[in-house]
């Protein structure tokens, strides 16, 4: 009877000690409100990869269907050739029998000399109209070919753009400057005349403090495109930093010129700060209105 005793009230003693341990409810909401960052990650890359995999299905798909049309196109156009052919045959062989028999009761010599012309007469009618629907092949091939090229070359951009979409979307995620320079070069890699490109990698050059290189790219960039207003905006911030205030102060003008909405961020760019005590550049911040 004691050790019964003795066993409920350990049992008791751990049931009371176990309950005060567990947290409360309260408590699991407050570690929850605690949380600063996600736990998990989006999965951004497996996305892209999923996306480029079934559009190269779709690509594949879409070529297969194209060559069973394009088999199913020239065996109806054969069909037809062939069934015009043999009636344009029968047709011709009728006439024939019909003058044969017209002409039996005329002799058999002038009966011969018909049958020998309309022979010849047949035999090159015929080898016109193959030649006529060989050429129509020919050409019916020609354009099918034309066609197919075209729009294998319009998938091929299709899968161009799509990549240099994802290095876009991958090269403002990234913070690490080597990495995003590196996005950069591919993209120019896959479209070595992209301007907004080269203008960004300017960007990217310029904080890593290659102020050289990003006003030697910014101008490569103007070259191929003299109305992008960022190309010179970025090439002035590079001058700026290479103590050029007059021409950056000029390549400001030319900016502002092309896209007055860039005045607004005068005062925002860090690398025009040695430029604020020149009159000139005081003067760019006001709008046009007020300077008239």
């Amino acid at each position: 009877m004691l050790r019964s005793f003795i066993l409920f009230l350990t049992f008791t003693l751990s049931s009371f000690a176990w309950a005060s341990s567990e947290p409360t409810e309260k408590q699991l909401e407050q570690t929850v409100e605690q949380l600063d960052k996600p736990m998990y990650k989006p999965f951004v890359e497996i996305y892209i990869l999923n996306e480029l995999k079934d559009l190269k299905e779709q690509q594949i798909t879409l070529r297969t269907e194209l060559m069973e049309k394009f088999n199913q196109k020239e065996l109806a156009v054969s069909d037809r050739a062939l069934q015009y052919t043999v009636d344009t045959t029968n047709i011709v062989f009728y006439m024939i029998t019909a003058a044969a028999s017209l002409l039996v009761l005329i002799g058999w010599k002038s009966l011969r000399d018909i049958r020998e012309n309309i022979e010849s007469i047949t035999e090159t009618k015929i080898s016109t109209l193959t030649h006529e629907y060989e050429v129509r092949l020919s050409e019916l091939e020609h354009k099918l070919k034309q066609r197919s090229e075209e729009i294998i070359a319009a998938q091929e951009k299709i899968t161009m753009t799509n990549q240099i979409h994802s290095l876009w979307m991958r090269a403002g995620l990234a913070k690490n400057l080597p990495e995003r320079l590196a996005l950069y070069d591919q993209i120019l890699e896959l479209q070595p005349e992209d301007v907004e490109a080269m203008t960004y990698k300017a960007d990217t050059l310029l904080d890593m403090g290659e102020s050289t290189w990003a006003m030697s790219l910014a101008t490569q960039a103007i070259e191929h495109d003299h109305e992008y207003a960022l190309a010179y905006w970025q090439r002035a911030c590079a001058k700026a930093e290479m103590n050029q205030p007059e021409d950056a102060i000029e390549d400001i003008k030319h900016a502002l010129r092309l896209a007055d909405n860039l005045r607004e961020e005068l005062d925002n760019e860090p690398y025009f700060k040695p430029l604020e005590h020149f009159e000139e550049f005081g003067l760019l911040k006001q709008p046009l209105t007020e300077k008239a």
